[in-house]
């Protein structure tokens, strides 16, 4: 970060590797952010290496971290998060010690009760593009259930539902292995959106209990090839399949299960 030109806070805090764009704007708010002593305001903007900027009674430092983006095979288990006081196990357990250094933050997360693929990163910019809903990016997942789901019904989770005041909803399901009945208890389900559980909810809601989801694929990048709990460094060429919308919806989970 140049020291001569003034740049938004909230990129300032991503680049520092506090936390993403997104996070940065909601502690900014919260008033958990300081400029040279004063709170900082949303749109405010700083010179690196000139105003002194805290959070938490922190100084952060103005020297960007080097761009490192992984991509980590999450188990079940494991919360998205950095600092939660109510679980003591994180992704970033699983970071490899040479990296363990760094300051990663999750860009998109799953729940603890999720597993499969979670793009975690140094880069704001990057993170910011990923999670910024204006960007098609096209998560799948591979969604197990207790009982079997008719084929039927598939149009009720792409039109979706109204729960507690949001919308809920995914933009592309098909059964995987439907039997002569056009049932099946798995489904391959697309989003470009996500809200927290939002597909655990829609399914609960629609009267279906959630036995195991699992993302094995954003954009054009699969999973297949890491193993359960490790993490991949990523290329320039991966990212950029991150951002690769599918061409088609040919290509189902069927073969997700074996990306282990």
């Amino acid at each position: 970060m140049s020291a001569s030109e003034p740049i938004r806070l909230q990129k300032f805090l991503a680049d520092a590797g506090v936390c993403s764009r997104r996070n940065a704007e909601a502690l900014i708010a919260q008033g958990e952010v300081w400029v040279n002593g004063a709170p900082a305001q949303l749109g405010q903007k700083v010179v690196p290496g000139v105003d002194k900027v805290t959070t938490g009674g922190k100084q952060i430092r103005s020297t960007p971290q080097p761009r490192l983006t992984l991509a980590v095979h999450k188990p079940r288990g494991l919360v998205c998060s950095n600092d939660d006081p109510h679980n003591a196990d994180t992704i970033f357990d699983l970071l490899p010690r040479e990296l363990a250094r760094h300051r990663f933050f999750c860009a998109g997360r799953l729940d603890k009760d999720s597993e499969g693929l979670v793009i975690i990163t140094t880069d704001g910019d990057l993170a910011n593009r990923l999670m910024h809903p204006s960007n098609i990016v096209v998560k799948r997942y591979l969604v197990v259930l207790k009982q079997r789901y008719p084929a039927s019904r598939l149009t009720q989770l792409i039109k979706g539902i109204r729960y507690e005041g949001e919308h809920l909803k995914v933009e592309h399901a098909v059964l995987v292995n439907p039997g002569t009945d056009q049932a099946s208890s798995s489904l391959d389900v697309h989003m470009h959106h996500g809200k927290k559980r939002e597909i655990r909810l829609l399914f609960t809601t629609l009267g279906y209990d959630v036995k195991r989801l699992r993302r094995y694929q954003i954009g054009a990048y699969r999973l297949k090839g890491i193993p359960l709990r490790a993490a991949k460094l990523l290329t320039t060429k991966d990212v950029s399949l991150l951002f690769k919308v599918p061409r088609s919806h040919r290509q189902t989970a069927e073969t997700a299960s074996h990306d282990e």
